[in-house]
C-alpha cells in the first residue's frame, strides 16, 4: 500500500510537492473508499486518488516522477555501468534548481511494516539515500548514504540495524546505483520486501504504456480468461468472446537499414520469441461467432480490453496501480465502474492512482473529499499539487464539480480570446 509520493526538482516540480493517500477527516464512503489495516505506526488509508488539472499542468509528470523511481530502484545496479549518466531533468526555469539534484521519496507498507525510502540525483551520481523502517511502529535506520562534494566520496551513517554484508554492498555500489538495488543483488534478504514492493507491487502506466503487456501464459489458464470476459462483459463493450492467437516474431522483417549491431542484438533479444495477437469474437444474426483483430474495435474497447489484465492482476493481488489520463476514450460511467471495482474490493488493499480530466466523478459519491488532489502551474511555470480538503469543501453541501469549474479550487485553464479571421 502507498501511503505518500513527494518529489522536489524534477521536471515542473521546483520545490516539494506531495501525494497523500492517508485518510482524513469524515466519515463519508467510509467502508467502502477507505482501508482500515493492523500496521504499526500507519494511519488509515484511502483506496484511491484522483488528479484535476488543466492541460500542461504537471499532472503527466508526476507519473512521469514514479515511473523514474521505480525504474532507478529496478534497473540501476543491474542495466547500467559506471560512469553512465542517470536521465535526470531537473526543474529547468531557474539556474539554481537546474544545477541541484532531484529528490524522490515514497512511505509505503510491505509484508505489514511501513517503510520511507528515498534518494537525490543528479545526471552524475546518487547525492542521498535513505530508508526508514517502522516494523514495531518506530523508526530504524537501514541506509543512511550521502555524497561529500569536499572530499569527493560517500559518508555512510550508522545502520546498526541493517544486518548482512554492509560493507561489501557499500563498496559495490557505483555512484549512479542505488544501494538499495544492489543490496539485494547481492542477496540482501533484509532489505527484499523493499525492493519487491518497487519491482513487483507498484505497477505505474504512463499515457503512451497502457498496454499493460498480455503474459502469454496467462491465457493459456481458463480461468484468467473467464475473469476477463466477466469484466468485458460488466463494462458492456458488446464482446463475445477473444481468443489470443501466438505468433513468431518474424526476423525477415526487420527495417534493411537499422545499424548491423542494432539488428544483431534485437535478432539476439528476440529468438524463438513469441507474442500475443488478440482476436474479438461478435456474434451474428445466425448466431455465429465472426472474428475481427482488436485493432478493428473502437478505440475505448481497444483501451478497456487492455485495463482488463492490469486492473484483475491489481485488484486479485493487492497491488498499487497508477495510470495517467485514465479517462481518455471512455465513457464517465466506464471510468466510475472503473474506479468503483477499487472501492467494492474486499479481497486486498489495492488502490488506484489516476489523473483525469472527467469532473464528472466529483459529483457522482464516487469519491471522498480526501481523494481529490489538483495540479496547476504558478506564474513561475513550476507545478504546485495540492488537496481539495485545503478549501474545507462542505459535505454533501458543496457542489465539487460545478464549484471547480468556476474556478473556486483553482486548477483550471486560462482562455483568453482569440481573433478569428476568415482566410481565402
Amino acid at each position: 500500500m502507498l501511503v505518500e509520493f513527494s518529489v522536489k526538482n524534477f521536471l515542473s516540480f521546483r520545490e516539494p510537492v506531495r501525494l497523500s493517500l492517508v485518510k482524513g477527516h469524515g466519515n463519508e464512503l467510509i467502508h467502502s473508499n477507505t482501508i482500515d489495516h493492523n500496521v504499526p505506526g500507519t494511519p488509515s488509508l484511502v483506496r484511491s486518488a484522483a488528479i484535476f488539472g488543466p492541460n500542461a499542468a504537471g499532472k503527466s509528470n508526476l507519473i512521469k516522477a514514479m515511473q523514474f523511481m521505480v525504474w532507478l530502484v529496478r534497473k540501476s545496479a543491474s542495466e547500467s555501468q559506471s560512469g553512465d549518466f542517470l536521465p535526470v531533468v531537473p526543474f529547468r526555469l531557474d539556474e539554481r534548481s537546474a544545477k541541484n539534484p532531484s529528490v524522490f521519496e515514497m512511505s509505503f507498507i510491505s509484508e505489514n511494516v511501513r517503510y520511507q525510502y528515498g534518494f537525490a540525483a543528479t545526471r552524475e551520481r546518487i547525492t542521498e539515500e535513505w530508508l526508514l523502517a517502522y516494523p514495531r511502529g518506530r523508526p530504524q535506520r537501514w541506509i543512511d548514504r550521502r555524497f561529500d562534494d569536499e572530499n569527493e566520496r560517500y559518508i555512510w551513517g550508522n545502520t546498526e540495524k541493517l544486518v548482512g554484508k554492509k560493507h561489501l554492498w557499500q563498496n559495490a555500489t557505483r555512484s549512479n546505483a542505488l544501494f538499495l538495488s544492489t543490496a539485494v543483488q547481492l542477496n540482501s534478504q533484509q532489505l527484499l520486501p523493499v525492493f519487491q514492493w518497487f519491482s513487483e507491487k507498484l505497477h505505474v502506466l504512463g499515457v503512451d504504456q497502457l498496454r499493460y503487456g498480455l503474459p502469454i501464459e496467462l491465457f493459456e489458464q481458463e480461468e484468467t480468461k473467464d475473469k476477463v470476459m466477466e469484466f468485458l462483459r460488466a463494462a458492456d463493450v458488446g464482446i463475445d468472446d477473444f481468443e489470443v492467437e501466438l505468433d513468431k516474431v518474424d526476423l525477415g522483417n526487420l527495417p534493411s537499414d537499422i545499424p548491423h549491431s542494432f539488428k544483431r542484438q534485437l535478432e539476439e533479444d528476440l529468438k524463438g520469441k513469441s507474442f500475443a495477437k488478440v482476436k474479438i469474437a461478435h456474434i451474428d444474426d445466425r448466431n455465429k461467432k465472426v472474428v475481427f483483430d482488436l485493432e478493428d474495435e473502437s478505440d475505448g474497447t481497444q483501451k478497456i480490453f487492455d485495463l482488463a489484465v492490469p486492473w484483475l492482476d491489481t485488484l486479485e493481488h493487492g497491488y498499487v496501480l497508477v495510470v495517467d489520463e485514465l479517462h481518455d476514450q471512455l465513457h464517465p460511467l466506464i471510468l466510475k465502474f472503473l474506479i468503483n471495482l477499487f472501492h467494492v474490493n474486499d479481497k486486498g488493499n489495492a488502490q488506484l492512482i489516476f489523473t483525469t480530466h472527467d469532473t464528472s466523478v466529483l459529483e457522482s459519491n464516487t469519491l471522498r473529499r480526501d481523494q481529490i488532489w489538483f495540479c496547476e502551474k504558478k506564474e513561475s511555470q513550476a507545478t504546485e499539487l495540492f488537496p481539495l480538503t485545503d478549501f474545507r469543501p462542505r459535505k454533501k453541501v458543496e457542489n465539487l464539480e460545478k464549484k471547480y469549474l468556476s474556478g473556486r479550487y483553482g486548477a483550471l485553464p486560462y482562455i483568453g480570446d482569440i481573433k478569428v479571421t476568415q482566410v481565402l
